[in-house]
């Protein structure tokens, strides 16, 4: 069975922000891995077509596909875990989340809909007005 992981993207602002980072981290890497304290004791769930949802200022917004774990150091030397993404941003219907720390699983019944892959500076109303367009079948 699949499960997904879910992630608060702390102190970013909106999905281009989020795409610059990602941008600037694979240009500099070679590939798009976020560093996270410890590794899921449910991996192989994970890596049967798990996603990273990322949650931005309150609302689930966009997802990435997760390529596999790897073993990593944090700065301070402390043995951490890389989740390999694929740097590949799909939009998601927008769906509150509350705060919480580090990660969590996320059952796929409970994750929102794609929209379709970001498209970086891509002109988009903001993303409550979006989300109330949606509701109300205009988009």
């Amino acid at each position: 069975m699949t499960v997904h992981l879910i992630k608060l993207a702390v102190g970013v602002e909106d999905v281009d922000h989020l795409a610059g980072l990602q941008a600037e981290r694979l240009r500099k890497s070679g590939r798009l891995h976020h560093i996270t304290r410890h590794a899921p004791k449910r991996a192989d769930e994970v890596l049967a077509g798990g996603s990273l949802y990322w949650v931005i200022r309150g609302f689930v917004r966009v997802r990435q596909s997760i390529l596999g774990f790897d073993k990593a150091v944090k700065s301070d030397g402390r043995p951490a875990c890389a989740v390999i993404l694929d740097p590949k941003l799909i939009a998601t219907e927008l769906r509150t989340f509350r705060p919480f720390q580090g990660w969590r699983y996320f059952d796929p019944v409970k994750a929102p809909p794609d929209l379709k892959p970001i498209e970086l500076n891509e002109t988009r109303p903001p993303p409550e007005m979006e989300e109330e367009l949606r509701e109300l079948g205009l988009l």
